[in-house]
Parts: C-alpha cells; structure tokens; sequence
C-alpha cells in the first residue's frame, strides 16, 4: 500500500483542488492498481477543511499541535501501522500531476526530492510579475536540482523508519528529514519528473515556508541578496 500525507491548517478555500489530484493520482494506470490511502491531517483547523476533504474522498486525521512537523509525522505513523511501504507527501495548497505516484515509485530510490511550479503569481498583484522573473532566474526545476520541498516528496517505510522520521519543528522539517535521510545512508533521487503545482499565496501558513518567503522577497524588493530565501537547498552530501 501506498500512503499519502497532507498537513493541513485552514485550508478550506484550496483543499478541494488538492485531494482531487490526489485522487487522481491515486488510480493512474502505472500503479497496476495498488491500494492508495489518502490522509489529510488536520491540524488545529476551525474552518471546513475537514468537512470538504472527507466529500471529495480523503480520509482525516485530527491534531491540535499548530506545527507542520507534528502533523506530517502524525500521518506518517497511522499509514506506516496500516501498512504502507511507501509514503508520499504534499500539501494542501498543491496540486499533483496524475503520474506524480507512479514517477515517484519509477526512480527506484529511497526517497524522492521533487522540484516545485507556482500556478498563479497574480495573488501578488503588481509583484506578480517581477517575482515571476525571480523565481525563474533562481530556481532550478530539473533533474539534479538539489531543492527540498514538503510539497513534492517520497520516502520509502524503510528509509523513513531508519531516519527517524519528521522532527517536531514549524518549518524546514523536510530539510531536517532529508538531512537524516542522508545521514542513514538513503539513496535519494533529485528529480524534477515528478510533477506539482503549488500556490504563491499572499497569507502564508508557516513561518519560514514557501509562501513566506516569497513575501520576504517582496519586501526586500527583491535583491540579489535575498535570493538564497526563495529556495529550499539541499545539505551538503
């Protein structure tokens, strides 16, 4: 069985969109019809996140810990004790492509690190463009990237389990896990074949995530000195 884990806060006005690709994703072909199991984790949400993520066919998982680390473990743990030898994790913000499973399977790694498009750069009204032009000239969406991001990436039970898991923490968590993954020895494949789409919003979720980053761009006018906070690089090997 495969699982798949999407931390969620809030998240009513983009969920829908989210587990719909995963469901998608979840009866492609290539996988010759294995079982997918699909939880969105609900973390601290008082909106109808839970509601609209159960219509369109995930199953939910609650928790009160207001820390994405937490909440990706929590999902890691259910689907690892029901079975699931390979997990995969995105967020709720993010839509995957319909082969996003299958090319991750397909590299035959032990964990996967995915690269990441932006959908809509208009939420940045007239920061939309330039920002559109900075992500291009500063992020690498290709194989060999060496770019982590919680929003595209697969880990097998086993080398999951041996790392040690997700850490507790509010942001950087996939860097602290494929920091651990490293360390034990994983083999990970850098590759841009697996597709997702995520959003460039304008109210950020986690403190020194995706979308607060870009805002820190935007309010530093977007220098060259700030172009290492757009992306998320990989340790050192």
């Amino acid at each position: 069985m495969i699982g798949i884990v999407v931390p969620a806060h809030d998240e009513e006005a983009h969920i829908a969109a989210t587990v719909a690709s995963l469901r998608a994703a979840s009866v492609h072909p290539g996988l010759q019809g294995e079982a997918v199991q699909l939880l969105v984790v609900l973390d601290s949400c008082s909106d109808a996140t839970g509601p609209i993520a159960r219509w369109q066919g995930a199953r939910t998982l609650t928790v009160s810990a207001r820390n994405v680390g937490q909440a990706r473990a929590a999902g890691a743990q259910q689907l690892l004790a029901e079975g699931a030898r390979w997990l995969a994790f995105t967020d709720a913000d993010t839509r995957v492509s319909p082969d996003w499973l299958v090319r991750q399977l397909e590299l035959g790694a032990d964990a996967v690190c995915g690269s990441i498009g932006v959908d809509d750069w208009s939420v940045h009204g007239h920061h939309a463009e330039s920002l559109r032009e900075h992500f291009a000239r500063t992020y690498t969406d290709a194989d060999g990237h060496r770019h982590i991001h919680g929003a595209n990436l697969g880990v097998s039970a086993a080398a999951y389990v041996r790392a040690g898991g997700f850490r507790a923490l509010a942001c950087s968590e996939d860097v602290a896990l494929v920091e651990a993954l490293q360390a034990s020895g994983a083999r990970i494949a850098w590759s841009a074949a697996p597709r997702v789409s995520t959003s460039a919003r304008a109210d950020a979720r986690a403190r020194g995530g995706f979308g607060d980053t870009l805002l820190a761009v935007i309010a530093a006018g977007l220098s060259a000195a700030v172009v290492p906070q757009l992306i998320t690089d990989a340790p050192a090997p």
